[in-house]
């Protein structure tokens, strides 16, 4: 079985695509699936749009993505779990080549980002981005991520003593777990964090960040202001 997990906190915009995009994935590589959305408070149509959609919703009162997603998880049931944001559209290929590596003996892994829509800013962005976190630091992004189940329990689930940065927190977990692969398919998320902020908001943002450490990242706040905007 395989678990499609979809933390969401007013997502009535983006979550009709992504879960159509999960159903058209996992039909075509013909495998047992469910999808769980853990609506984390939503105040609009979320939980709505997740059960036309063909999702089981999980209600959960957290607003940290960290235990939003620890939520679905509980609740999921496949022995292979993949966390996909809300604003995120998976592939086929993405997720045969995913399973492959599960199956081939992986723990876990990740995918490099594509963004759609890709504004200058966001297509600059990702031009360093990609190479960096990817393939040098070989962490897994937040809107993609892929494990067993066993894995996933042994390295303790998502931190959830940080508001963000959790995905690299499990992703080294993960690691000391058995072997974390990168896939060579993209996963396409919505570039809306970078409509949020203009370049100078966002070098601020990580530039404060980088002198405070990961330790910022443990309360909601100013350096955390990139993933908890104050509007969606």
């Amino acid at each position: 079985m395989l678990s499609f997990v979809v933390p969401a906190y007013n997502e009535e915009k983006y979550l009709g695509p992504t879960l159509a995009a999960i159903h058209e994935a996992a039909r075509a590589i013909g495998e047992p699936y469910e999808v769980v959305v853990a609506d984390d408070a939503s105040a609009d149509a979320t939980a709505a749009v997740a059960e036309q959609g063909g999702a089981r919703v999980v209600r959960v009162e957290k607003r940290q993505i960290a235990g939003t997603r620890n939520a679905g998880a509980r609740a999921a049931t496949g022995e292979y779990l993949f966390f996909v944001d809300a604003d995120t559209r998976v592939n086929e290929p993405l997720v045969a080549e995913a399973l492959a590596a599960l199956r081939g003996g992986a723990v876990g892994g990740g995918a490099r980002v594509s963004m759609d829509p890709s504004p200058f800013l966001a297509s600059a962005f990702m031009v360093v981005f990609n190479p960096v976190y990817f393939g040098i630091a070989r962490f897994a992004a937040g809107c993609f991520v892929f494990c067993t189940r066993a894995a996933f329990e042994a390295a303790g689930g998502f931190d959830e003593s940080y508001y963000a940065g959790e995905e690299m927190m499990l992703s080294n977990a993960l690691k000391r777990q058995g072997r974390f692969v990168i896939l060579r398919n993209y996963v396409t998320s919505s570039s809306r964090k970078l409509d949020h902020h203009t370049p100078a908001e966002m070098f601020w943002i990580f530039a404060k960040l980088a002198v405070a450490g990961p330790k910022a990242l443990r309360k909601r706040g100013p350096h955390t202001a990139f993933w908890y905007p104050d509007k969606r």
